[in-house]
């Protein structure tokens, strides 16, 4: 929540200290020196003018450790003992086709879902994988977000909201802190520079209490223009350009907080029982610490967030590299601290933008760094296994209520042609653009549009 009150009133402390007001400036709301704020601005415009920005938004749901995709959409109750999931299955409104033992409400809404069966790629290091996923394979590591953000523009040219979110949980378990770390890691904007990172939250009502500002207006515009005075001091002295980066920081979070766009952080905003609906803090999740699960806040903050004109959230979810070792749990009690919460906040997601009449303008896509071995190993978890992974969609507009590709019957390759990460990104850029009018605007980089056109989208889903 980002809050100005133009009538000042006391309250624990005595006003906004200096080290405050640089808070504001560093929360990665983004920013640019004037000339680079124009700039975005401009592009912005010209993507509403000339038509190549679809109203849509991406909600990207990261499980971070990776997701076994037998436990969650390929259950392979077929197979032996050591392969088919330890869950069980569960039927779906899908004729013949089953998820996996804790997922009832997804079960329910298969209908509204497109799973495939077939995601692959080569990478089994986490790091790496969990950045190839996110970038598509981009050799500048260039995460898809931040290409969503350079071409779209910044910032929302009405609300001022940073296009580009990542949405963290405040992690206490150190194995799931590094999971966390390594999805911002691959979300980053590579070589297109920090103006292009994600603006991050941080996860969870306490980080947005403390976005809330009590100061008066003129007040505020005072401390404004004291701290653009001494960025253009620092600016003379930057080679490096990191003092440009936080120009832009800075002016998205005054665009935030004057043109009001904060509310979209507060979930107080909420009727009760849809934020209780959403609420997934009854798990505890975690190894050697825990924590109440926040997936289910996070997925109402990500709708909040599209309807406010974020057009890219990432979603974090650590723990789900289940080996079941010192530092992870085991398949079956993973899938109970996880997949639980996962069901219910994804459940509460498809129904409340169904209701809202957003299925069509928001996409949710769930994946993460790679799938889990096909064969439990001896202690009852699984490992790395990047051959065959998790992958599903829903709503976008795109075709729902199927299966696409099929995994070989021990669940180890895909027994169709792959869906690689760079099918997933194009189908990403397919439904947030129009390729077409896209590929003829003048002063966007080539070698983006190269890129976002070098693949086609899954077939079947556009």
């Amino acid at each position: 929540m980002l809050t100005l009150l133009t009538d000042y009133r006391s309250r624990d402390c005595s006003g906004l200290t200096r080290r405050d007001f640089i808070k504001i400036g560093a929360l990665g709301l983004g920013t640019l020196a004037l000339p680079g704020l124009l700039a975005a601005r401009a592009t912005a415009a010209a993507a509403g003018q000339h038509g190549f920005v679809k109203d849509k938004s991406i909600v990207l749901l990261f499980l971070a450790g990776g997701a076994s995709h037998i436990e969650t959409f390929d259950p392979h109750m077929e197979a032996s003992s050591e392969i088919r999931s330890v869950t069980g299955e569960l039927p779906t409104t899908l004729s013949g086709i089953t998820f996996g033992g804790t997922f009832p409400g997804l079960a329910k809404l298969a209908h509204k879902m497109a799973i495939v069966r077939s995601f692959s790629h080569s990478v089994t290091d986490h790091a790496k994988a969990i950045q190839h996923v996110l970038t598509a394979g981009h050799p500048a590591r260039v995460s898809m977000g931040s290409i969503y953000s350079r071409l779209r523009g910044t910032n929302h040219p009405t609300s001022g909201l940073p296009t580009y979110a990542a949405i963290t949980a405040p992690e206490v378990d150190p194995q799931y802190r590094t999971e966390r770390e390594r999805v911002l890691v691959g979300s980053a904007p590579g070589s297109l520079g920090p103006a292009f990172a994600p603006f991050d939250p941080n996860g969870g009502a306490p980080v947005i209490k403390s976005m809330e500002l009590s100061i008066p207006r003129r007040q505020f515009e005072d401390r404004r223009s004291l701290l653009l005075a001494l960025d253009q001091l620092n600016r003379r002295m930057d080679a490096a350009g990191t003092i440009a980066a936080m120009d832009l920081y800075t002016q998205q979070a005054f665009d935030v907080i004057l043109r009001g766009a904060g509310g979209a952080f507060d979930l107080t905003k909420e009727d009760p029982k849809l934020t209780a609906r959403y609420d997934t803090s009854r798990f505890q999740v975690g190894k050697k610490a825990f924590r109440p699960s926040t997936l289910g806040h996070q997925m109402l903050l990500a709708r909040r967030l599209c309807e406010a004109g974020c057009g890219f959230v990432t979603v974090q979810n650590a723990g789900w590299d289940m080996h079941a070792d010192g530092n992870n749990p085991g398949m079956e009690s993973g899938m109970e601290m996880l997949g639980r919460p996962l069901d219910q906040a994804v459940s509460a997601f498809l129904e409340d933008v169904g209701s809202r009449g957003l299925s069509d303008k928001i996409l949710l896509v769930i994946t993460g760094d790679f799938g889990r071995t096909p064969k439990l190993n001896a202690l009852g978890g699984r490992d790395h296994w990047a051959n065959l992974g998790t992958l599903a969609f829903a709503g976008g507009g795109l075709k729902m209520g199927q299966v696409i590709g099929r995994s070989s019957r021990n669940a180890d390759e895909p027994a169709s042609d792959p869906i690689t990460p760079q099918h997933l990104m194009a189908t990403i850029m397919h439904t947030l653009f129009d390729i077409g009018k896209l590929r003829v605007q003048r002063g966007l980089p080539n070698d983006l549009l190269a890129f976002v056109e070098q693949t086609q989208p899954i077939a079947g889903l556009l």
